[in-house]
């Protein structure tokens, strides 16, 4: 009997040794490099957007469990103390490994260089520590059975309120960082990789069009010229567009290419010529009756633009169609005037086949409009950062009637591109919990699942030295990147993008 209760005691006081060294060890490790902690709890897919109290809270806690379990009279609370955070620790490497989006990379400190699997088994077995010691310490003192059967109960307890504990907070920070973002990004594992890259010698090269075979390209230096390559960036043609009248006053001259038409056009003239792809050579010449800054094709005959109303001189969004039977409609209820209706509507004009829908997205606030193929709003969409009001000094000269800014915007949303289900944006603005070393080097590209008008997740696409990204368009599974003077692509990986189109839900209509 002696020997037993020697055995008993010594097991509780090792159990109680090895979670002070856990514990010790974990907390100051966190402490001591808390900026990265909430790194990588921003970066989690369970704790995103609780990261700030929790990379607080973990650690006093283990603290607390440290000093209870030193002082003899409260080992117990101590245990008790530990077997709790080990559960919520077990349950959630469990939910990550098996119902998160993505599994992010293993927290660093002691099990740093273990997996989640391996790391799973190491919490289950000082889970069973804890649970030994306390029925061998408290269950044991309170006489046999009915002490066994009160610390069963409190451990069954215990087990039921912390693994609740860590659901509800997975359920409540889905829902939060999907519908009601406050600025965490996201950045699953690889959701994109490098396929290709070419040097195009000059910085002047633009993307005018991506079909499923073709990249075709334009050149600011040089506006007729066309290069198509194939998405293996091999070239597959060099051509210059055929045009009937080089004598008009081109100003912004602009290629796009909507195979199987290419479309040149000036929305300072106005002119409009389009032909057939690989003929190169133009077809019709068309005069639009508005000035137009940005357009989008629909169809081979249909085209959204941003003009300027007559009335007030704002930016309007528009309509127009060519052919035998031309027409231009504007709707003046799309874009959302805040300071000048000029500066502060300035954005992104896309068109998005696969859902048949227009998206505008605003440059300096948080707001992305998206439309149906008849300019009606279906709803406005905001972007995860907190900048809902531009961020604009803008003067005015009322005897020239023209303004300007007079001092340097905060550019909220940089570039955009839209393919299948999902908007894509590069933005300007660091988010929380975010590395200021990676944002430096790297363009962050946010994507939002159209559908579902929610925050998908992020990535980074790296500069190529001071070169950054300057656009970017997205083709199947391909997204295409200027940086500088060369062309990469990219793959989406299946695991984290639906490609195929799908109708706009009724909840967003």
């Amino acid at each position: 009997m002696m020997r037993y209760q020697r055995f008993r005691i010594v097991t509780v006081e090792i159990i109680c040794l090895l979670y002070v060294l856990l514990f010790v060890y974990a907390a100051t490790s966190k402490l001591l490099d808390i900026d990265n902690f909430q790194m990588q709890l921003g970066q989690s897919p369970l704790l995103s957007t609780f990261a700030k109290w929790v990379s607080y809270l973990v650690p006093f806690i283990e603290i607390l469990a440290v000093v209870l379990l030193l002082v003899p009279k409260f080992r117990t609370a101590g245990l008790y103390c530990c077997f709790s955070l080990m559960t919520m620790f077990t349950v959630y490497i469990y939910i990550i490994l098996n119902y998160s989006t993505f599994v992010p990379c293993s927290c660093g400190g002691i099990l740093e260089d273990m997996g989640w699997s391996e790391h799973l088994i190491f919490n289950l077995c000082f889970l069973v520590f804890a649970a030994v010691a306390l029925f061998m310490g408290v269950g044991k003192r309170n006489g046999t059975r009915a002490g066994y059967k009160k610390t069963a109960l409190a451990l069954c307890t215990l087990l039921a309120l912390s693994a609740g504990l860590v659901a509800l907070l997975f359920i409540l920070s889905e829902d939060i960082i999907h519908n009601r973002n406050t600025f965490i990004r996201r950045f699953p594992p690889h959701p994109v990789t490098l396929a290709s890259q070419l040097d195009l010698k000059l910085n002047s090269y633009y993307v005018a069009g991506l079909d499923h075979e073709h990249i075709y390209l334009g050149n600011v230096t040089a506006p007729l010229y066309i290069k198509v390559l194939n998405h293996q960036l091999e070239t597959v043609e060099e051509n210059k567009i055929g045009l009937p009248n080089l004598d008009l006053a081109f100003r912004s001259p602009t290629l796009r290419v909507s195979y199987p038409d290419f479309y040149y056009m000036d929305g300072t003239v106005p002119i409009l010529f389009n032909g057939k792809a690989g003929n190169w050579k133009h077809t019709a010449e068309n005069k639009p009756k508005a000035f137009f800054s940005l357009v989008a094709p629909l169809d081979s005959i249909t085209f959204a633009i941003r003009a300027r109303d007559s009335r007030t001189n704002e930016n309007i969004l528009g309509l127009l169609q060519i052919g035998d039977t031309p027409s231009l409609e504007l709707s003046r209820d799309v874009l959302v005037k805040q300071i000048d209706g000029i500066f502060d509507t300035d954005g992104m004009l896309l068109y998005n086949k696969q859902l048949d829908i227009i998206l505008y997205t605003y440059f300096y606030r948080n707001q992305f409009v998206v439309t149906d193929n008849r300019l009606n709003t279906k709803y406005i969409g905001k972007t995860i950062d907190t900048i809902s009001r531009a961020r604009l000094k803008v003067s005015r000269n009322d005897s020239e009637k023209t303004s300007h800014l007079s001092a340097p915007p905060l550019l909220v949303n940089k570039s955009a591109a839209t393919y299948g289900d999902y908007l894509f944006v590069s933005s300007g603005l660091i988010g929380q919990f975010e590395s200021k070393e990676s944002f430096r080097k790297s363009s962050v590209i946010d994507v939002y699942d159209l559908v579902k008008n929610t925050y998908a997740f992020s990535f980074y696409i790296p500069h190529r030295g001071r070169d950054r990204l300057s656009e970017f368009y997205v083709q199947g599974d391909m997204l295409v990147c200027i940086i500088g003077e060369y062309i990469l692509t990219y793959r989406l990986e299946h695991t984290f993008f639906r490609l195929a189109g799908k109708t706009l839900t009724q909840k967003n209509e």
